[in-house]
């Protein structure tokens, strides 16, 4: 029966309900996700039969690719062009991550009664649902990483006036840092309960602070990469460069918590 629902309206994201024996038991919508799904064995760094393992190891690769390409010595040393193949192969993994995160949310149970009735294996590729908070959020962030694979490869080719990298290359970058940061509220939102919250002790909470906080850094960069028609140069490459470093590290953070995150116990009132 359940006795207390709460979250961030208008979604729903932890519930209280006692079984019929009479105990209490704790549903979370992130702590369903990411706990209730069996997806292979092995040890919290290591577990290539995990789909959590992946998400975690590939977030984390894109993010480093993102980090060296944005670090001035690197560039320096490799090259222009080498360098914005570095951003092209972090995207590439980042969109593999939010794809395999997306389909996590997609095969979640529908019912939180579910939690009690054991784990699942399901792969559910197409799905359609806005009333669930993590459904959004992993939707709107894979849309932002496919934006990021357009962005980063018009970034290669060569050629281009002030005019069209705004178009081509800056323009998906914009659009891209927008959906991640909507995405980043929507995970910060369903991991606290609520839209604004301070839960540290919440391994999933410190997640979503983490890539919230990435995201605002890489909003930053965005706006910093925006190319002067006048003049041709970046309207601040030191912050474009700044922010997208910071936003890297921030998202390595985040991606390196996932992996003990997939393994920790089951829900609790404080998730």
């Amino acid at each position: 029966m359940r006795e207390a629902t709460s979250g961030p309206w208008p979604f729903v994201t932890a519930e209280r309900f006692r079984r019929p024996d009479g105990s209490v038991a704790h549903w979370t919508s992130r702590s369903h996700r990411k706990r209730g799904v069996v997806d292979g064995d092995g040890s919290t760094w290591w577990a290539p039969g995990a789909r959590g393992w992946w998400i975690g190891v590939l977030f984390a690769v894109g993010s480093l690719c993102f980090a060296l390409g944005s670090f001035p010595p690197y560039a320096l040393a490799v090259g222009e062009r080498a360098d914005d193949i570095t951003y092209f192969v972090g995207s590439i993994f980042f969109t593999s991550a939010a794809l395999l995160q997306y389909l996590e949310a997609a095969a979640a149970a529908r019912r939180p009664e579910s939690e009690s009735e054991g784990r699942t294996t399901t792969w559910r590729v197409l799905a359609w649902a806005p009333w669930r908070i993590d459904w959004c959020s992993t939707a709107v962030q894979l849309v932002g990483t496919v934006l990021f694979n357009v962005s980063t490869f018009a970034a290669i080719r060569e050629g281009f006036d002030t005019t069209q990298i705004d178009h081509r290359v800056w323009m998906p970058d914009l659009l891209g840092s927008v959906c991640f940061l909507v995405a980043s509220a929507l995970a910060w939102a369903e991991a606290g309960h609520a839209w604004w919250s301070w839960r540290p002790r919440s391994m999933g909470w410190r997640i979503a602070a983490a890539n919230m906080v990435g995201s605002i850094a890489f909003g930053v960069s965005a706006v910093a990469a925006y190319v002067v028609p006048e003049s041709g140069e970046l309207l601040s490459s030191a912050l474009a460069n700044l922010g997208t470093f910071v936003g890297a590290l921030c998202f390595l953070g985040g991606a390196l918590m996932l992996l003990p995150e997939r393994v920790a116990g089951p829900a609790t009132a404080d998730d």
